[in-house]
């Protein structure tokens, strides 16, 4: 696909009124193409071994040359069915399902992206109780961030100042049955992060966050703020591997300044427009789609079949 080469384009949202879908939908129309965003909840499936479909509002969903997906973390079982569908169907996906399961199980990205030796912060998983007081040496003890598994835009992530205080919040979780992390503190990034913007294996933007006076985590849903920066060569490489290693085409990929080099927080598959674009002028929604121009065929994706 080229830009002079019109593309039907599918974009997998709940919201149409959402900064970002409107700004992918803008983005594309303004390049040429047919744009339609689609309720991932609304859409149902025909799964048969000789034509898969998929059902929307009553009609066939047909024609489609790509599929942006903008799945929300409350819906991705569902989300990354639908969007199975639409690969089985031939579409191309500018994220693969199989890379948006990776992502939103935040242990399992940790350890793809450790097997790889990209930098990470020293981080524990448990599970019994008898367990607590040794992980909390072994992330290097308080203090630390207790975070649950399921936690998204900075919520369920909590900083302890002490141990008592730590081990307080692992029970609390716990008889929550709630799946947590423990990582260390890394004191010298000073309540900031660099989310640094992905798309066809290259950083297009880049932004520090910085957390609120009182506050460490920097997400701009919690208050933080953010500004155009000037990333290291080694950053860049690290975030052009973390994407890459969990199979993303566009990812958020967040970074941690340390005494030992960057480390990678969390690789999101659909990371919000708004802030990155405000702080650097750029076009990011644009640059998405051409990445589809330039990247879509029909059956084309690189991780099917590896789980």
């Amino acid at each position: 696909m080229t830009a002079s080469s019109p593309m039907k384009i599918a974009i997998l949202s709940r919201n149409p009124r959402l900064y970002s879908t409107r700004r992918l939908v803008e983005a594309g129309t303004a390049r040429g193409h047919d744009m339609h965003v689609i309720d991932t909840l609304r859409c149902y499936m025909n799964v048969t071994s000789d034509k898969p479909a998929i059902h929307y509002r009553g009609k066939l969903l047909e024609g489609f040359d790509a599929v942006i997906p903008r799945i929300g973390a409350s819906v991705t079982f569902y989300g990354t069915a639908v969007l199975r569908q639409f690969e089985m169907m031939g579409v191309f996906p500018v994220n693969e399902s199989v890379a948006i399961s990776r992502s939103r199980d935040k242990l399992r990205a940790l350890q793809l992206l450790s097997r790889k030796g990209v930098g990470l912060p020293v981080t524990g998983f448990a599970h019994s109780p008898d367990d607590i007081k040794d992980l909390i040496e072994t992330v290097g003890g308080a203090p630390l961030v207790i975070k649950l598994l399921e936690g998204t835009q900075g919520i369920g992530v909590v900083l302890t100042e002490t141990r008592k205080a730590a081990e307080s919040v692992i029970e609390a979780f716990w008889g929550l049955k709630s799946n947590i992390l423990l990582q260390e503190f890394v004191k010298e990034s000073s309540g900031t992060d660099i989310r640094c913007l992905v798309v066809g294996g290259k950083v297009i933007a880049a932004m520090k966050r910085q957390a609120q006076k009182g506050e460490f985590r920097s997400n701009l849903h919690r208050g933080g703020s953010a500004e155009l920066v000037r990333i290291s060569p080694k950053e860049r490489e690290t975030a052009v591997r973390a994407a890459r290693v969990i199979g993303l085409n566009v990812a958020g990929v967040d970074i941690l300044r340390s005494d030992r080099g960057p480390l990678v927080l969390e690789v999101n598959s659909s990371p919000g427009l708004r802030g990155i674009e405000d702080a650097t002028g750029k076009d990011v929604a644009g640059m998405i789609i051409a990445f589809a121009e330039k990247t879509a065929r029909p059956h084309r994706t690189g991780t099917r079949g590896k789980g």
